[in-house]
């Protein structure tokens, strides 16, 4: 059966060869012996290849085009926002600097001590609370431990008392929080 095989192959070698002796494409002469050539064949299979190809450029190309304009629109939106990013806090501390005012000049005409030390102390507690509802807090640190992630040590005093080691004793800076997150370190003095 290995002969018969061999012989076969043989055969075939030695036809192509004279094929390509004669100058004559296998291809062509394939399709010769179909009677069918290249340009004559039409194939639907390819139009429609070419139908969905053109369509899928055109979807990628639209894409593009829209994450192009995305982009663009996102940079200008996040330009506006850095302008006017603060505008809600300022217009929320107009009102505590209207108070301001109408104090300095109640302080310019005034003698009762008293009235303007309330006076004061009502401008600075509409101010805190106005800072409070934009999300300010204020970190407590005085007899805490010191902990490097919240706070900055000034100095290290030896501590009055064996339990004030290591822990904050007097605050010289109050540290603030916006949004959960450190927006000014508290600086502290540390017993020893």
């Amino acid at each position: 059966m290995n002969q018969v095989n061999e012989k076969d192959q043989e055969v075939m070698i030695d036809e192509l060869n004279q094929a390509n002796d004669a100058g004559l494409n296998t291809d062509e002469n394939a399709a010769g012996t179909i009677g069918l050539t290249e340009e004559l064949v039409e194939d639907p299979l390819s139009e429609t290849l070419k139908k969905e190809l053109d369509e899928q450029k055109d979807k990628y190309l639209r894409l593009f085009a829209e994450f192009d304009n995305f982009k663009r629109r996102t940079a200008v939106e996040k330009n506006e926002l850095r302008a006017t990013g603060g505008r809600e806090i300022m217009t929320a501390l107009l009102d505590v600097m209207d108070d301001f005012e109408r104090t300095e000049k109640v302080l310019a005409d005034s003698t009762d001590l008293d009235a303007v030390k309330q006076g004061v102390n009502l401008v600075f507690t509409k101010l805190r609370n106005t800072l409070e509802q934009k999300g300010l807090k204020v970190m407590t640190s005085v007899h805490t431990d010191f902990n490097a992630d919240l706070h900055e040590a000034i100095t290290e005093i030896p501590a009055p008392t064996e339990e004030l080691k290591g822990k904050v004793i007097d605050e010289l800076q109050k540290g603030y929080t916006l949004g959960g997150k450190i927006i000014r370190y508290a600086k502290v003095v540390v017993g020893k």
